[in-house]
């Protein structure tokens, strides 16, 4: 279940660009690797973040796990929703889980990520 519409990459998120706003999560194999996650800790909106960079946590039953950027950009949103209900991520790791909005600084740098097919066979499917 990796939608055609996104990137991925090899660290696990996924990426949806609009206009210069990317939404990142995990993808759902990451989520299944990861069991229940009870925790999420986010950067702050304004944050400068690095493309390859740790900018956050999840906590499961099992581990703790780095987010990584995707890109480089500012922070513009955090989802707030996982402060109550981290759950989300593992619900609906597309959709309501998905974890930070980042202004992108340069759109170009999508260009290094893989597309859906790429990421299947990154992972074994």
């Amino acid at each position: 279940m990796y939608p055609d519409d996104l990137k991925y990459t090899t660290e696990h998120e996924w990426i949806r660009l609009a206009d210069d706003t990317a939404e990142v999560g995990i993808t759902d194999y990451a989520q299944e690797q990861l069991g229940d996650i009870v925790y999420v800790s986010l950067p702050e909106a304004g944050t400068e973040v690095e493309a390859g960079a740790s900018i956050g946590e999840l906590e499961s039953t099992k581990s703790v796990s780095d987010i990584f950027a995707p890109v480089s950009g500012t922070v513009a949103e955090s989802n707030p929703a996982l402060d109550d209900a981290p759950e989300k991520v593992n619900i609906d790791p597309y959709g309501d889980g998905w974890l930070v909005r980042i202004t992108v600084a340069d759109s170009s740098a999508m260009g290094d990520l893989l597309d859906a097919d790429g990421y299947r066979a990154h992972v074994g499917e």
